[in-house]
């Protein structure tokens, strides 16, 4: 749901009226053609979110490991 969304994504840019103005600059800048733009304001809401962040950080952090092991 989109409001579980919205508060997740509130936990990690606390001023809501920064958050939705950058979600609102990416939408803009990430909509595709022939697609909704409430799926794609979901997607920004989700790359703002704590839970998708510390996913990908932990993915990062992974991949170093990964090549430091490699060299």
């Amino acid at each position: 749901m989109r409001s579980e969304l919205i508060f997740e994504a509130l936990a990690r840019e606390p001023n809501r009226y920064l958050l939705c103005r950058l979600v609102a600059k990416g939408t803009r800048s990430l909509h595709r053609p022939n697609t909704r733009v409430q799926d794609t304001t979901n997607e920004m809401l989700e790359l703002f979110s704590v839970r998708v962040a510390r996913a990908k950080t932990l993915h990062i952090g992974k991949t170093l490991e990964l090549n430091q092991r490699a060299a």
